[in-house]
């Protein structure tokens, strides 16, 4: 889809006496659970705001519309997205449900049907977004509503009213012809058309540190209420403790090459996560009799076990009674223990993602798509 032509200028009509803003939205101090007496600083939507617009899907349209991204992929194009509403000082209309793998949703497993409509799959393979975060807290930062708010359906309604004149469709325009370009800059609603790939991929220079507006903890922190005090109840019960994350599952792959060999993407990967390798790699961060908090997904019972040797093991399944009233899939889950291994004392990565980060292995977490052939003793290593 191309840019529309925009025959009018934004400052060609009157957009007061179309719209009104009887919303207030609170924004909470940045990082603190405060309750409402507590709350400073509304945000108050007014007739100057203008809004940025990416559709009501993340991950759809797009080659993931049935089966879903990870958390962490919607996240890092999510985190765009907002990127560029700060960029453009516009107010980004999130979409109001995530879409969710049922990999990671016991209802979805258990709801799916075969015969189900698009629409009827959707409701069963999402969660509402504000089940994972907090719009009160993002709004700190970069205004945000939800798309199935009165706020955006007025909003809308306005536009369809008015059409070309305060809404453009664009694709392929740059963010800064957007802010710069009058027939861009002076609209209420930019529509962003999704990517054929994934949902937001404008933010196309994550290497350049400059261009980075957001850091890869903003939506972390910016957890739901409800989350956040849960993982607050949970650290407060761990008292000083350390924690690690043990990614195994979904990046432990081989196949075999065309002489039968197995290769793998991760060639230590299987080995450094291994309790027996972890117990060497960690011994220099992790004192004996410290309480080590383990987050993985590999699902053999008492795989960990044997690091209860020199640590004393926590694991989220110790607090269910915690998180049993909270928590509805894995990514409410893994949200928390975000936050709970945020605030240990030492935290150790699977994969080394910054030059300071303590990790299990060596192996990059970027798909070199070189594979080799799995290591898996010290021996192999030196041979």
């Amino acid at each position: 889809m191309r840019s529309i032509s925009i025959p009018v200028c934004a400052e060609d009509y009157n957009l007061s006496s179309t719209l009104q803003f009887p919303w207030r939205f609170t924004r909470p101090r940045r990082f603190k659970n405060l309750n409402q007496k507590q709350r400073r600083n509304r945000h108050v939507f007014s007739t100057n705001d203008k809004f940025l617009y990416w559709g009501n899907r993340i991950d759809c349209p797009g080659k993931h519309c049935e089966s879903c991204e990870g958390l962490g992929h919607q996240e890092s194009s999510l985190r765009c997205a907002l990127e560029e509403a700060m960029f453009l000082q516009r107010v980004f209309v999130m979409p109001s449900r995530m879409c969710i793998n049922p990999i990671h949703n016991k209802k979805g497993i258990l709801h799916h049907s075969t015969n189900a409509s698009s629409e009827e799959r959707w409701e069963t393979n999402s969660c509402a977004m504000d089940s994972l975060y907090d719009m009160d807290l993002i709004s700190d930062t970069v205004p945000v509503i939800l798309d199935n708010s009165k706020l955006w359906y007025q909003v809308q309604s306005t536009g369809m009213k008015l059409g070309s004149r305060v809404v453009a469709h664009v694709d392929q325009v740059s963010r800064i012809e957007l802010r710069d370009d009058s027939r861009y800059s002076n609209l209420l609603i930019i529509n962003r058309t999704a990517s054929p790939l994934s949902w937001f991929m404008e933010c196309k220079d994550r290497n350049n540190r400059s261009a980075i507006l957001l850091p890869y903890k903003f939506l972390p922190s910016m957890a739901a209420e409800n989350l956040r005090d849960a993982s607050e109840k949970i650290k407060e019960l761990l008292g000083d403790y350390d924690a690690i994350h043990v990614r195994r599952g979904d990046k432990i792959k081989t196949r075999k090459d065309r002489f039968g060999v197995d290769r793998s993407l991760h060639p230590h990967l299987d080995r450094d996560t291994r309790p027996e390798f972890m117990l060497k790699r960690i011994a220099k961060w992790v004192p004996p009799g410290r309480t080590l908090f383990i987050a993985s997904n590999e699902r053999m019972p008492g795989f960990f076990s044997p690091l209860s040797a020199r640590y004393k093991l926590a694991y989220s399944s110790n607090y269910s009674h915690i998180l049993d009233p909270v928590v509805k899939n894995n990514y409410q889950l893994f949200m928390i223990e975000r936050l709970i291994m945020a605030g240990a004392k030492t935290f150790i990565r699977t994969f080394k993602e910054d030059d300071t980060d303590l990790s299990l292995t060596d192996d990059p977490k970027k798909n070199t798509k070189v594979w080799q052939k799995p290591i898996y003793t010290d021996d192999e290593e030196s041979s």
